[in-house]
C-alpha cells in the first residue's frame, strides 16, 4: 500500500464505460500502476485503426498502457503484474477472462464493476438485456472475480431506475457514472476490512448473453407492441430493430407504443393521418416514427409514405 491508505492498483477495461472508474481511482489519489486494455481495433467504416476509450483515457492522464493480444499463458505480462505487486486489480468491462494467477496475485483480490444487480444479467450484455426485458431497476455490482463467469462474491451494490423511455445506450452512461464512486468506496471498504463478501445466490441467476444481429429481427407474432419497444430501446445503438418490406431490410430508428384499438393479424399494416402503424401480438399496435429501408436515407414516417412504398393492406415481417 501506498502512503495515506492509497492503494497500488492495476487497471483492465477497454470502452467508454470503463473511463469513468479509472478516472474516480485516479481522483481518490490511487497509484496506477498500469493501464491493461485491448489491443486497437479498426473502427467505422473507413477501418481506421483506434485505441479503445480506455487507452486514450490513460495516456491523457500520463499512465502507462499494456496492450497483450492474450493474458492467460503471456509470461512476459505476468512477470510484469508480479514486480508491480498490485495491492488490487480492478476490471471494468474489460473483455477478457482473467486467468487462475492473476486472480491470486493482488491481497486485495480482483475487483469488478458489473452493470447489474447479480446474481441476474450474468454475462457481456446486461445492460441491454434488462432494458430489452422491460425492467424498471438495475443497477451496479462490485464483487471479488472467481473463474466462474459473474459468479463471484458480491462486495457492495446499488440499485438504479431504468426510465420507461430511456434505451440502453441512455443507461450505458448513467450506470458508468453511478458505478464509478461505488468501486472507489468498496476500494476503501476491502482496504479497511470492513466489508463482507457475500456469495451469490446461483438460483436466482439470469443470463445476459451477448447480443447478434438477429436479436434485432422484430416479430410482431410473438410479442405486443410493449415488449417490441423494449427490445427497441435494450438494442441501441446496436443490433437496432429491423424488420422486412417486400423481402427488403426495414431498419426502424423510432418507434412508440401505440394506443389502437383496431383488431388485425400482427404485421398488419394501418395508415392513417400520415402516421404509420403496425399490428402486433394481442391486439396491441406499435407505431413506427422514423425508418430506413434497404440502401435508401433514413426518413420520418411521413416522408416514408410519400413514396408509395407502402400501401394501406400491407405488411411488415
Amino acid at each position: 500500500m501506498t502512503a495515506a491508505g492509497k492503494l497500488k492498483i492495476v487497471f483492465c477495461g477497454t470502452p467508454q464505460f470503463a473511463v469513468p472508474t479509472l478516472n474516480a481511482l485516479l481522483a481518490a489519489g490511487h497509484e496506477i500502476a498500469l493501464v491493461v486494455s485491448q489491443p486497437d481495433r479498426p473502427v467505422g467504416r473507413d477501418r481506421q485503426l483506434t485505441a479503445p476509450p480506455v487507452k486514450q483515457a490513460a495516456l491523457a492522464a500520463g499512465l502507462e498502457v499494456t496492450q497483450p493480444e492474450k493474458i492467460r499463458n503471456n509470461e512476459e505480462f505476468r512477470a510484469r503484474l508480479e514486480a508491480i505487486a498490485p495491492d488490487a486489480i480492478v476490471v471494468v468491462a474489460y473483455g477478457r477472462i482473467i486467468p487462475p494467477w492473476m486472480l491470486a496475485l493482488p491481497r486485495l483480490g480482483c475487483i469488478n464493476l458489473h452493470a447489474s444487480l447479480l446474481p441476474r444479467y450474468r454475462g457481456a450484455a446486461p445492460i441491454q438485456w434488462a432494458v430489452a426485458i422491460g425492467e424498471a431497476v438495475t443497477g451496479n455490482t462490485t464483487m471479488l472475480l472467481e473463474e466462474g463467469l459473474d459468479t463471484g462474491p458480491i462486495l457492495m451494490q446499488q440499485k438504479v431506475e431504468i426510465g420507461s423511455e430511456e434505451t440502453a445506450a441512455e443507461m450505458f452512461s448513467i450506470l458508468a457514472e453511478r458505478g464509478a464512486p461505488l468501486a472507489v468506496e468498496t476500494l476503501a471498504a476491502l482496504a479497511q476490512g470492513s466489508i463482507h463478501p457475500r456469495p451469490q445466490r446461483n438460483e436466482e441467476a439470469t443470463l445476459a448473453p451477448i447480443l447478434s444481429r438477429e436479436d434485432g429481427r422484430i416479430d410482431f407474432v410473438a410479442r405486443t407492441a410493449r415488449e417490441i419497444f423494449n427490445r427497441w430501446r435494450g438494442f441501441q445503438p446496436w443490433p437496432g430493430s429491423f424488420t422486412a418490406l417486400k423481402g427488403k431490410k426495414l431498419i426502424v430508428h423510432r418507434m412508440a407504443v401505440a394506443d389502437q384499438s383496431a383488431v388485425a393479424e400482427p404485421g398488419s399494416v394501418r395508415i392513417e393521418n400520415h402516421r404509420l402503424f403496425v399490428a402486433c401480438a394481442a391486439g396491441s399496435w406499435i407505431e413506427l416514427l422514423e425508418v430506413q429501408l434497404e440502401g435508401k436515407k433514413r426518413l420520418v414516417a411521413e416522408e416514408f409514405l410519400r413514396g408509395n412504398l407502402l400501401a394501406a393492406d400491407g405488411r411488415l415481417g
